[in-house]
């Protein structure tokens, strides 16, 4: 749209609300050439007469009467929208739409949002439990919850939890019957639970310390999950 006409909009419905240039003029602050020029302008770009000019009066044509029927309800929502964000500013409201795997929602996710939901009353929090770990962007989200590693480059982090480990665990029925592994080469031997990526379909290899040397250790096993509380 022609910016130049966009911007005299609202010196039409001012003429047309006080009836005259030079009322509109007094109004608006501005020369009644200025807004004279401007309703010329408008005019020209609509290609019709919007008022009818005489020495002592000014009138709004039909045809301006239907032009200001739809533009100044549209003027009047923009001022009210301007307003609204103006009040708005520094509060906390809207909604706040966050990503993260299940795993995490207990540990880091449910705390913020029990404290939020009191210093933000105005504020709604939705969380998508997601172990596929999307693209926090493209799916339209604000913000994610991932492991460290998991965290593209062009990100910004900010820690939720203290440093924490992941351990191994079998049920004490699976050690009776079949002993415990007594090295990291042990779990090839083992029934393991696997854990498929959901992001890329691959099954995820067990990301072990043996000392100070990390290792990808490949398990199998007669089960395989998507969700890793279903795991335990």
């Amino acid at each position: 749209m022609n910016r130049e006409l966009l911007a005299h909009l609202p010196i039409v419905v001012a003429v047309a609300r006080r009836g005259g240039f030079a009322a509109a003029a007094a109004h608006l602050g501005m020369s009644p050439s200025a807004v004279s020029h401007a309703i010329k302008t408008v005019e020209d770009g609509v290609g019709l007469p919007l008022f009818v000019r005489t020495t002592r009066s000014v009138a709004v044509t039909e045809m301006g009467a239907a032009f200001m029927a739809s533009v100044e309800p549209a003027l009047t929502a923009i001022e009210e929208t301007i307003e609204r964000v103006r009040s708005a500013k520094g509060k906390v409201t809207g909604l706040l739409r966050l990503n993260a795997p299940r795993v995490a929602l207990s540990i880091a996710i449910t705390p913020v949002i029990a404290a939020m939901a009191s210093r933000f009353p105005d504020l709604t929090i939705e969380v998508t439990s997601d172990d596929g770990l999307v693209d926090i962007v493209a799916g339209g989200f604000d913000a994610g919850v991932r492991l460290g590693e998991m965290i593209a480059e062009d990100m910004i982090a900010v820690r939720l939890t203290p440093p924490f480990q992941a351990i191994m665990v079998a049920a004490p029925s699976y050690l009776e019957a079949n002993g415990a592994p007594k090295s990291i080469a042990d779990l090839r031997k083992h029934n393991c639970i696997g854990f498929r990526l959901v992001s890329t379909g691959a099954v995820y290899a067990w990301d072990l310390k043996d000392g100070e040397t990390d290792l990808s250790v490949q398990v199998a096993g007669t089960a395989r999950v998507s969700d890793p509380t279903y795991a335990r």
